[in-house]
């Protein structure tokens, strides 16, 4: 009986369950649509809005031409998307272009040409396909024009703060010629004569008015496009910390009068390595040094 008993109580609770089913109501779930794969990686593009107002050394960028406004836009877009490659060139800010602003300053050049250098280089000492080196990219006729010594010792071209100051001599000439601080910055990617050349044949008084190939014509875009960026960092989403900025190094000078037969062992008797002369004093670029009768060098050593 007792066994009997189970099995109707548990016939009874199956039929139960069996009508609740049939009875209650069907929930109808609607189809959805796919998610993009934006969506489902949880991602949403922008680009960046141009300011309203642009200026370069003082002088207004023409910005109400449809034309300005799509170069510079292009710019912005490449530069501020490019992550690792401006995240390096605002940690170099940091280190170099105090020491470059002051430069700019004593010779009474706008302080925006620190953005030149900075599109020319990335603010490193490289050499371009076309043999022109350092931070300003001097090509070695030019570099002796404006003072730089090269030749297989010594090249001042990879001197940080030389190759400015001979910068800030071709700049100020170039002003001279041309009058205005954007065509100047144009000259020194398409040289004086090439800039003065196109502005005649065209019969125009800007660089915004000829008609020019695509990397002169791209080239003082891409300047305000880092001064916007590299002097409003966090409008275009670059948080960087301070303690991850980069820093000069401590330093002391020791002056160079006369000849160093060989860098190795002249930095073993003054307690240093070679590898750290050969990085605070990239001009040198010879095992020796060879220093002519009232001549002298500045060598950077570590404190």
């Amino acid at each position: 009986m007792k066994k009997e008993y189970k099995f109707f109580v548990f016939g009874m609770l199956l039929g139960a369950v069996i009508i609740y089913t049939a009875l209650a109501p069907v929930e109808v779930v609607e189809p959805q649509e796919p998610e993009t794969k934006a969506q489902s990686n949880n991602q949403k593009i922008t680009g960046y809005s141009l300011p309203s107002k642009v200026d370069f050394a003082g002088e207004q960028i023409p910005m109400e031409r449809a034309d300005v406004r799509e170069k510079l836009d292009r710019e912005i877009q490449v530069n501020a998307f490019w992550h690792s490659s401006t995240i390096l060139m605002i940690k170099r800010a940091n280190k170099w272009l105090p020491a470059i602003d002051s430069i700019l300053k004593k010779n009474n050049v706008p302080t925006d040409f620190k953005y030149l250098a900075v599109i020319e280089s990335g603010l490193q000492n490289v050499t371009s396909p076309k043999k022109a080196v350092g931070f300003w990219q001097f090509l070695n006729g030019t570099a002796s024009d404006f003072g730089l010594e090269v030749n297989k010792e010594v090249d001042e071209r990879y001197h940080q703060l030389k190759a400015t100051e001979a910068a800030c001599l071709y700049l100020k000439e170039a002003h001279a010629k041309f009058g205005n601080w954007t065509n100047v910055a144009a000259s020194y990617n398409m040289g004086m004569n090439g800039l003065n050349r196109s502005l005649k044949n065209q019969g125009a008084a800007s660089y915004f008015d000829i008609s020019i190939s695509e990397e002169p014509a791209r080239y003082v875009f891409r300047i305000l496009a880092l001064k916007e960026i590299m002097e409003n960092p966090e409008d275009f989403g670059f948080y960087i910390p301070e303690k991850e900025l980069y820093q000069q190094e401590s330093t002391r000078i020791l002056i160079v009068d006369k000849s160093v037969p060989d860098w190795v062992e002249f930095s073993a008797q003054n307690g240093v390595s070679y590898q750290a002369v050969k990085r605070l004093n990239p001009w040198v670029r010879s095992k020796k040094l060879t220093v002519s009768k009232g001549n002298q060098y500045n060598l950077l050593l570590p404190n």
